[in-house]
């Protein structure tokens, strides 16, 4: 089966998830991409530069959720009116947290909701997206004061279903080191650094544990864009001499090396539709501490939420508890099931999701 891959912002997970579905699919995937800048604008316009792209009629295509869907089928409609669209949400503009400088209001979740009434099929990256998504459409419609369409969203429920990110997760095996014993465990923090990763939160709760006695070395990395957060700054300053890693890992056998010897890996994102670097993290063996919210709580096995899982102001706290003593927590389990999305298993159910619809709409 052929299909068009449409990523109009071909950047970070977008890109990985695009790059490693066509590596691991069955399927002849074209990729039809545009840069990952502008996002504003690729969302409202990168659908009449991607309609003029594609050239030949594939059997069907694959679109992400940084797309007007509805233009680009009415630009398209003539030539590719019987080629089923599936929409792909990696995460939604009515969930997504608006700091002042990107205020925009209902605009862009608009996008998104005619986006998925006008695809053939709509896959969310995890059961937390797909329901939170169903959860923010009737605020959304509203909003409006006439004509809001609410019927709508059960015509998008009955077409939606979860298929989860993709990881390739084999790759790490390759650059495994033992974790030291000898010495104070590694906290990580691999996110990007972005105000919605809430990195101040994260550094003022090192400053406690620090400031409370608390033996540990620490490893920051992520991507970065503009200048470095205040509270890296901070933490330079106030714990340069437990930092062992400050910065984005170009090496990809270092980024998996750093994985493998850290003992925990913490996040505090206010944000986080699936949560791909903790999944990476989780399986090269370190003890996630997450807050309960978002997709975090799916990703672990019941056994190990307790432990793991804080509550709003709890980080600190909830670090201390594991570094106080050896709690004996046995992680096998919750690797196995972070291995569930590694791309050799996963690929094979896009690949049957995807030729199934082919089947049904023909």
């Amino acid at each position: 089966m052929r299909i068009a891959l449409l990523e109009s912002y071909y950047g970070g997970s977008h890109k990985t998830w695009a790059d490693s579905y066509r590596k691991f699919s069955q399927h002849d995937i074209e990729l039809i991409a545009l840069p990952a800048q502008f996002w504003k604008w690729r969302m409202q316009g990168g659908a009449i530069t991607l309609a003029r792209l594609l050239g030949s009629k594939p059997d069907l295509i694959l679109a992400s959720s940084m797309i007007d869907l509805s233009i680009f089928r009415a630009l398209t409609q003539r030539r590719l009116g019987d080629v089923p669209i599936a929409l792909y949400f990696h995460e939604n503009q009515l969930s997504y947290p608006q700091n002042r400088r990107q205020a925009h209001g209902w605009r862009y979740g608009f996008i998104n909701y005619v986006s998925a009434l006008s695809a053939d099929a709509v896959y969310f990256n995890s059961e937390f997206h797909r329901r939170d998504f169903m959860r923010q459409l009737p605020r959304l419609l509203k909003h409006f004061a006439d004509f809001n369409e609410l019927e709508t969203i059960d015509a998008i429920r009955a077409k939606s279903q979860v298929l989860p990110l993709g990881l390739d997760l084999r790759r790490f095996a390759a650059h495994r080191v033992a974790k030291a014993d000898d010495g104070p465990p590694i906290i990580l923090w691999n996110h990007r650094w972005e105000e919605d990763k809430d990195p101040d939160t994260f550094i003022h709760s090192m400053i406690r544990l620090a400031s409370d006695g608390c033996d540990f070395k620490l490893a920051i990395s992520g991507e970065r864009f503009g200048e470095m957060p205040a509270a890296f700054q901070t933490a330079k300053t106030l714990l340069g001499d437990k930092i062992l890693q400050l910065g984005y890992v170009e090496s990809f056998a270092d980024y998996a090396r750093l994985l493998w010897s850290s003992h925990y890996v913490v996040s505090t994102a206010r944000q986080e539709f699936f949560g791909s670097a903790i999944c990476e993290a989780i399986f090269c063996g370190c003890m996630p501490i997450l807050p309960d919210r978002l997709n975090y709580p799916y990703l672990l096995t019941d056994d190990l939420k307790r432990a793991c899982l804080y509550q709003r102001d709890r980080l600190t706290a909830q670090l201390r508890y594991h570094l106080d003593g050896d709690l004996g927590l046995d992680t096998t389990a919750l690797r196995q099931k972070i291995a569930q999305f590694d791309w050799r298993i996963i690929a094979p159910r896009y690949d049957a999701e995807l030729l199934e619809l082919v089947i049904r709409h023909r």
